[in-house]
């Protein structure tokens, strides 16, 4: 009668298995995560992308018919697009310039200086990121109403500036919060002036915090609706002219602007990146 015996050994390989799957779960799930959660973001711009190169059959761009260069060879071929376009990127250059310089300015003076009616300011500061964009939308317009403004360009830019304010204090205050003190005594101490101080020092350090709220505050009142609805009276704006022409017929050359405004964003972050690697490695040799 033959009698198996089962050791230790022939038991490892198939315990060890299942452990060293688990484990290379374990290592990799925030990587996974983050991987899921980016190409579900990335996932409508690439079917925008898709459909800038459909030729539909009648208005409305929702499926796929023909493959077509037309559109981009023509995206000013629907009146009126490129003049929304060009009001919404200058509206959106204006505001991030206002916003930017006004932003700073206060986020210096809440981060460096002690005054009563601190504690109010930032409270004050934050409610535009907390409150629904309706809200601020509707005071304001009730604001320009009450005064006698006529909507349109400049109404626009205020309510932008207005919104955008709020992102570039944030994003400034936390930079310049986490700067060291003894950088600008040692500049002091070396007979630097104030002035000298602040440009060869200060402002350099706080500089990714100035460019991220810019940016921000670019894309913030680019892409706004809301407030600009309630505020620019006959001015259309970009998105203003998409969600119109959506309940009409939804042209190809919107496609079109929305994927060239994707890929510049892209390539601006990537020279970004490569910006500061190049810095890194200058830095370290």
């Amino acid at each position: 009668m033959a009698v198996h015996v089962t050791t230790k050994d022939s038991q490892a390989p198939a315990a060890r298995t299942p452990n060293r799957g688990l484990r290379w779960l374990r290592r990799h799930l925030v990587t996974l995560a983050g991987l899921a959660t980016l190409g579900y973001l990335i996932l409508p711009n690439l079917v925008v992308m898709v459909f800038s190169f459909n030729k539909p059959n009648g208005r409305f761009n929702y499926q796929w018919q023909h493959f077509s260069t037309d559109a981009w060879r023509d995206p000013c071929g629907v009146a009126d697009l490129c003049g929304s376009l060009g009001l919404s990127l200058q509206l959106a250059l204006w505001a991030t310039v206002g916003a930017t310089v006004l932003g700073t300015m206060i986020a210096f003076a809440l981060a460096r200086y002690r005054f009563r009616a601190r504690s109010g300011v930032n409270t004050l500061i934050f409610l535009p990121m907390a409150m629904p964009e309706v809200v601020m939308a509707a005071s304001l317009a009730t604001l320009f109403l009450n005064m006698g403004i006529q909507f349109g360009f400049w109404t626009i830019l205020i309510a932008h500036i207005m919104f955008c304010l709020s992102f570039v204090v944030t994003a400034v205050k936390a930079r310049v919060m986490s700067m060291d003190p003894r950088l600008e005594q040692a500049a002091q101490d070396l007979y630097a002036s104030p002035v000298q101080t602040f440009l060869r020092v200060t402002l350099p350090i706080a500089a990714p915090g100035i460019a991220a709220g810019a940016l921000l505050s670019f894309a913030l009142s680019f892409d706004d609706f809301i407030i600009t609805n309630f505020n620019a009276g006959s001015t259309v704006t970009f998105p203003m002219f998409v969600w119109g022409s959506a309940q009409r017929g939804t042209p190809v050359q919107i496609n079109v602007i929305g994927t060239a405004m994707f890929l510049v964003a892209v390539l601006c972050v990537l020279a970004g990146q490569l910006a500061g690697n190049r810095r890194k490695r200058s830095k370290r040799s």
